[in-house]
């Protein structure tokens, strides 16, 4: 879910706006976003895929992080270089390795492969019917 937009990193292009399939976000005359309906965000990360400064933080979460969570604390996520953490990880930005390359999912595949065949669901008999 949406859970920052960095002040020190936005430039007020709107981006974010125009991409988010769930209107989420407003922006001011200047382009300024905010979050106005963060209960809508469906954690998509298209605005923060499509930032081209990282300036979100959308957190992996079905639901808004407590008011205390470091998820929504703009300095600790900059420490931490969270900002822009998804866009990197599909490789998209400049000086970006593409994300395929870095995908693992092979992993996952391959040992359900090695897995023997689950065993057949086999329904209870029911007794006649009246």
């Amino acid at each position: 879910m949406i859970e920052v937009i960095s002040e020190a990193r936005c430039i007020d292009c709107a981006i974010c706006v125009d991409v988010c399939p769930t209107n989420v976000f407003d922006a001011d005359s200047r382009g300024r976003p905010s979050i106005a309906r963060q209960s809508d965000c469906q954690t998509c990360f298209l605005c923060e895929a499509h930032c081209p400064t990282d300036a979100l933080f959308v957190a992996p979460l079905s639901g808004p992080a407590p008011e205390d969570s470091p998820l929504r604390d703009e300095e600790a996520l900059a420490r931490e270089g969270r900002f822009g953490e998804y866009r990197g990880w599909i490789g998209w930005g400049h000086g970006r390795s593409p994300g395929s390359r870095a995908d693992r999912n092979q992993v996952f595949t391959l040992r359900l492969r090695a897995l023997p065949p689950p065993e057949p669901v086999v329904p209870e008999q029911e007794g006649p019917r009246p």
